[in-house]
């Protein structure tokens, strides 16, 4: 009876996220991973091309959404401010909501791009993420200031700080791995200390 290559190729994938949240990429092993996903390491080799493709493959899907629903929430507020929009509307969605949305459903693969991807092209990942949008975040302030908000003038060196700590407090919960009740204290909390600040930089009153 030939083996099912679908149930084999998810008993690796549970081996290769085991392997990555208890090492790291760095102390990860090929060999390691077969022992816990009961074959050679060459059968490995059948399902993924090396360890960087493993651990690509672990967190990606996760990073697609990411830049998703970032261009989405983006282009969403461009459409509210031609709008109009008053506050509650303009600014209702923050990433938090991203959180709740895209990060809390894969909370192992957010560990392992935030604290297990020393070594990967993920290690920065706050960083580079700030730094790719940071430039958009601008522009929407600049938009806002055309249409007729009192937006504050900042430089992208201000943005990438103001941003990197935003994002960096909104993570903290999950990289701790607190329960959902705590996170969702917590991350109403990050709310409420930096909404006032965003919303006093985009001129809404």
């Amino acid at each position: 009876m030939p083996r099912d290559k679908t149930l084999s190729h998810e008993k690796v994938k549970k081996a290769i996220k085991e392997e990555f949240l208890e090492k790291g990429y760095e102390d990860a092993s090929i060999r390691s991973i077969g022992a816990r996903a009961g074959m050679t390491s060459a059968g490995l080799y059948r399902h993924y091309a090396d360890k960087e493709a493993m651990f690509n493959a672990m967190v990606e899907p996760l990073v697609e959404g990411i830049k998703t629903w970032t261009a989405r929430h983006t282009e969403k507020k461009f459409s509210l401010a031609d709008a109009g929009m008053l506050k509650e509307e303009l600014c209702g969605e923050t990433f938090v909501d991203m959180i709740k949305e895209v990060i809390l459903p894969r909370r192992d693969e957010f560990i392992l791009l935030m604290s297990r991807s020393g070594g990967t092209k993920y290690e920065n990942f706050i960083h580079d993420y700030v730094k790719g949008n940071q430039k958009e975040f601008l522009e929407a302030i600049r938009y806002m200031k055309e249409k007729g908000y009192p937006a504050a003038e900042l430089s992208e060196e201000e943005m990438h700080m103001l941003l990197s700590a935003y994002l960096t407090a909104c993570f903290e919960p999950i990289i701790h791995d607190y329960d959902e009740i705590k996170i969702e204290k917590y991350l109403n909390t990050v709310r409420e200390f930096f909404m006032p600040g965003w919303l006093k930089i985009m001129g809404v009153k």
